[in-house]
Order: structure tokens, then sequence, then C-alpha cells
């Protein structure tokens, strides 16, 4: 299969934000983007000063910390241990400031969950971050979404081009690239909910502009008030523009009324698909299985196209049911041209994310 080629998306991302901030777009977001060649490559840069929080897009401490702090919700009843761990946590802030990790050039940043990496050479790779570290002196050189399943030539190449791997969480793999898996009991009931629920599916083309408003609904309700305002707060304005950019493929499933019941919305880079924008109508009964439809939308397309499909975290049951496979994500953070203070500082968040963060990961469905 050819790889991909995401330069048009690249430069729609970028004219995205032309004539608007990043906030008008995503809610909760502050960052500067362009773009760099690496490469046949053209990708996505964001550029973060690192003086106040944003999204954990563009921003560590609120993809470690924060994000961290947000889940001690689940530990209500237990509020001694809760304030333990709130406490411990708050410990790491003054650790990422020194360290300067906020402080970032994102490379091939999508402003999107998962960023699957792009084929990269050790010399394209090495030139590139001389060029950034040359424009950016005081900057992290930074990239998401390395995964020890898909990826592993990739993490050996930005290791010897001296990044660091920072663990991330756990994510989950449906991986149609080359065999296609066997289609279990789960997914093909899903598939006859979806082919006889009566819901319609509403293919890309037919999206209208008041789609993108409901889709914001649905997505926030899921995203945003089930799970936590830290996700990205996209809005209906971003998801008109990625889609008819090119970037973003939406799909849905229409109600009865000629609305949606649901949303899923597509990213394909190299042989990697990803869903990063996934909303539906609570108010329908649990039955319904609207959730279960989309995946099922999702794992089908995966299938005909023959890609792998990066499932990111969350619902890990759901995932495994269906023939999923468990993966490690990483971030890279290449640093060596900072400060020996803000490198140990950098040095110990690594440390302890690879000695807690890893066995916490692994040891639970998170």
């Amino acid at each position: 299969m050819t790889e991909i080629d995401n330069t048009a998306k690249a430069r729609a991302l970028c004219e995205l934000f032309r004539p608007m901030p990043a906030e008008t777009a995503i809610s909760n977001l502050s960052t500067d983007v362009g773009l760099r060649q690496l490469d046949r490559h053209l990708l996505p840069v964001t550029v973060n000063s690192g003086l106040k929080p944003t999204c954990y897009l563009c921003c560590p401490s609120v993809a470690y910390i924060d994000y961290a702090r947000d889940e001690l919700r689940h530990f209500s009843e237990h509020l001694v241990l809760s304030a333990v761990l709130d406490g411990a946590l708050k410990l790491g802030y003054p650790l990422i400031r020194a360290a300067g990790l906020d402080r970032q050039v994102q490379v091939n940043n999508w402003l999107l969950a998962t960023n699957p990496i792009p084929d990269v050479t050790f010399e394209a790779l090495q030139a590139a971050t001389r060029a950034i570290v040359q424009e950016h002196p005081a900057h992290v050189v930074a990239w998401r979404s390395l995964n020890d399943y898909s990826d592993r030539e990739a993490m050996q190449i930005f290791g010897k081009a001296g990044y660091s791997m920072y663990p991330a969480r756990q994510i989950y793999m449906f991986d149609c690239s080359d065999t296609e898996p066997k289609i279990g009991r789960d997914e093909r009931r899903d598939r006859a909910l979806l082919d006889d629920s009566g819901f319609a599916t509403v293919e890309p083309t037919e999206f209208r502009d008041d789609d993108f408003v409901r889709a914001q609904m649905l997505y926030q309700h899921l995203y945003l008030e089930k799970y936590t305002w830290l996700n990205p707060q996209y809005t209906a304005d971003f998801m008109k523009a990625a889609h008819t950019g090119g970037i973003l493929e939406f799909w849905g499933i229409g109600a009865g009324d000629g609305g949606l019941a649901g949303v899923i919305a597509f990213f394909d880079s190299g042989r990697t698909m990803t869903a990063p924008i996934v909303g539906y109508d609570a108010t329908q009964p649990q039955e319904a299985g609207l959730y279960r439809m989309l995946m099922a939308l999702a794992m089908k397309r995966a299938r005909e196209r023959k890609l792998l499909f990066n499932m990111s975290a969350g619902a890990a049951s759901f995932k495994r049911n269906r023939g999923c496979i468990a993966a490690l994500e990483y971030s890279a953070i290449y640093n060596a041209h900072l400060a020996p203070t803000a490198r140990l500082a950098a040095s110990l968040v690594r440390t302890i994310l690879q000695r807690v963060g890893i066995p916490v990961l692994r040891s639970f469905e998170l």
C-alpha cells in the first residue's frame, strides 16, 4: 500500500489558523502553528513559550500532572489517599518547569490526541532538529505519539538522534495493514447492530453546516462533560474547516429526525488511521449501542483500506474484546542544547515516568 501524502493536509491545517487565533478553533488551546519540511514530508509544527498552561496537545505539565490530578475524582470515597496523591502530583510542577518541557517546538503536531509518526530517516531528523534548535535555542524539540508496536524502528532512529523517550499512556491497536484480523464475536455483533438498527449512515459528502454544530455538542458531552474538560475543546468551526480541508473525514449515524445521533472523524497518516473525534447522543438508551456502531464503522473502514487503526487510550476491555493489541505510547524529547540543570530535571521526570508510570500503565486497564 502506498503511504498517504499529507502535504495538502499540512498546508490546510496551517491555513486554518491564519485567519483565526488557536482559541477560536480549539477553545482551550494557545499555540502558534507553522510548517516544517522534513525530507519528503511537510509537517505542521507548533511553538509554545511555556509561560502559561494550555491544552495537553502542547503542554506536558497538563498531560502528565493536571490530567492525573483530574483522575483523582475517582478516589472521592478515599479522601486521605486522594489528598496524599494530589500532594505528590503537585510536586511535579516545579520539576517540569525546571526541565522546560512546556517551552517546546512540537513537530508533526496535528492538534489531535494521536499524531501518527511519518517515515523518517536519521539524516533528515538530525538536520531538522539542528535547524529547530538554532531557531529556538531555549525550547525543547518534541514529537508525540510514538508507540512500541508500530514505531519500534522510528524510536531507534530518534534515540540515535539524541532524543529521549517519555512514557505517556497505554493505547490499543487494531492492525489491518498486513494481515486482516479474524472477525470476532463482538465485532460481528457490532456490525449486525449497525446494519439492523434502523439508524442511517451519514457519509462524508452528506455533512451539512448544522451537522458540525451537532457534532461539537455530541463530542463535548462525551469527551469534555463525561470525561474531562482538559481534553481538546474542538469547536464547530474547527470541525467544519478540518473536514472541508481534507484533514479529518467525518462520518455519522443519523437519527430519525434528520439530525446526528453519533459522529466520528478519522485522520489518516501513512498506513495508520485514528479517530480523534467521537460523540453520541447520551439521551438514547444504552441498548441502542451508538458507540458500538461508531466503532463498527471505524473497524470496517480499517479493514477495507488495510490500515492500522490506532484506537488511542480508554475503553480497554471493549477494545481487547475486539482483537486490539495493547501498546505503550511515548513522547520523544530533544534537550541536549539546554542547560545542565534543565537536562537533569528532565532526566528525573523521565525516570519517574519509567519507574512509576510504566508499571501502572501495564498493571491497569486505563
